[in-house]
């Protein structure tokens, strides 16, 4: 299934050139044309899925598994030091095309700091009261 009208779908089925780095059936890997830091790379499905929940179960885990390939080539061919995978879903979250994609960025050493945070505190009866609430949603 594809969405005509998306620009990650003709990327990912060759409408639109870009620099690729892998491609099979399921998947096609481009560098991000906005990249964080060098061989930043976008794990395109060829479908349309608008994001993870739309995502099949075998889809995900043929893309997080592909995520890792990248990442491992990244740190071999590129001397990454390490990479980051990032999957944004919703606006809220900083997804900004509404086509599932998976980022793979790769980190190198005394490179700038990105994709962190500072640790919070948490409540335990809060916590509680939410893994509660959670765990009733996925029985």
């Amino acid at each position: 299934m594809r969405d005509e009208s998306c620009i990650f779908c003709k990327i990912a089925n060759g409408e639109i050139p870009s620099a690729v780095v892998y491609e099979d059936a399921l998947f096609r890997v481009i560098l991000d044309l906005g990249p964080a830091s060098k061989g930043h790379a976008l794990i395109l499905p060829k479908g349309h899925y608008r994001d993870l929940t739309e995502l099949p179960e075998e889809l995900c885990g043929k893309g997080f598994a592909l995520a890792g390939r990248i990442g491992a080539a990244m740190k071999q061919g590129l001397g990454a030091a390490g990479f980051n995978v990032v999957q944004n879903n919703g606006e809220a979250a900083g997804q900004t095309v509404f086509h599932f994609h998976i980022h793979v960025i790769p980190r190198y050493e005394n490179g700038p700091e990105m994709v962190s945070w500072i640790p919070g505190s948490a409540d335990p009866m809060e916590q509680r009261q939410i893994a509660d609430t959670l765990a009733a949603l996925l029985k």
